[in-house]
């Protein structure tokens, strides 16, 4: 069994939780080796199908909206990550799952951007989903909208009837074609209660996952909570 160097003993700790944390500590440590062993297996991936079309995007950059091409989206780099973010041309407001997911990549994304390109695309029209990012401070995301093509539909962001779905799809250029390398296919993989297609790259459930009372089973996202300091960014 794995046992923690620890610089001393935890204050006041007892034989009983000691051992139970060390028992614990085993599992974490597989999990860290299977985790491992899951990335190495995902990157040797054969290449994925062909993408046929070099969809056209509608951007939006200093107010102004443009269009951008899918190899444009890629830059310099070899790689591109799409976030489909449910945000659908007849909807109010977007999925508040989403949203909070979006949060945190928003953070993440300028150390993200160091290795893949990446942007986060909706149904809606881009100055919808411009707007509500810039309401929501996301001020390092790149807003795309598939407004016009067909990509929300061909890589799991749409169901046939329309309706939107939250997906993670990969990209990569090999010889100067794009191909698809990775989706968050968990999504689609039937389970007793949430995917947990994209929780890897979610801090929210991590961090409800280290707590003694976890995540819960009736609690989700919001977009706007209750009480002082919460809900968008003016």
């Amino acid at each position: 069994m794995i046992i923690a160097s620890l610089p001393h003993p935890v204050p006041n700790e007892t034989a009983e939780y000691r051992a139970a944390r060390n028992r614990l500590l085993q599992m974490e440590a597989d999990l860290r080796d299977q985790v491992a062993s899951l990335a190495r297996a995902r990157a040797a991936l054969p290449p994925g199908g062909e993408v046929n079309e070099d969809y056209t995007f509608t951007t939006m950059r200093a107010g102004k909206a443009g269009k951008q091409t899918m190899s444009g989206l890629f830059g310099d780099h070899e790689s591109l990550m799409i976030y489909s973010f449910m945000y659908g041309p007849d909807d109010t407001a977007p999925c508040p799952m989403c949203t909070s997911f979006l949060d945190s990549l928003n953070g993440a994304a300028h150390h993200i951007e160091q290795r893949t390109a990446l942007a986060v695309v909706t149904s809606a029209p881009i100055e919808t989903s411009a707007a509500f990012a810039d309401r929501r401070g996301w001020n390092r995301l790149q807003m795309i909208s598939s407004s016009g093509n067909a990509y929300n539909r061909d890589y799991f962001g749409e169901s046939p009837e329309g309706a939107q779905l939250p997906m993670c799809n990969v990209f990569q250029k090999r010889r100067d074609k794009i191909h698809h390398f990775w989706s968050s296919e968990l999504f689609f993989a039937k389970v007793d209660g949430q995917p947990r297609h994209v929780d890897t790259i979610w801090p929210l459930w991590n961090v409800f996952d280290l707590l003694p009372q976890g995540r819960g089973t009736d609690w989700y996202p919001a977009i706007d909570y209750a009480g002082p300091g919460n809900g968008e960014t003016k």
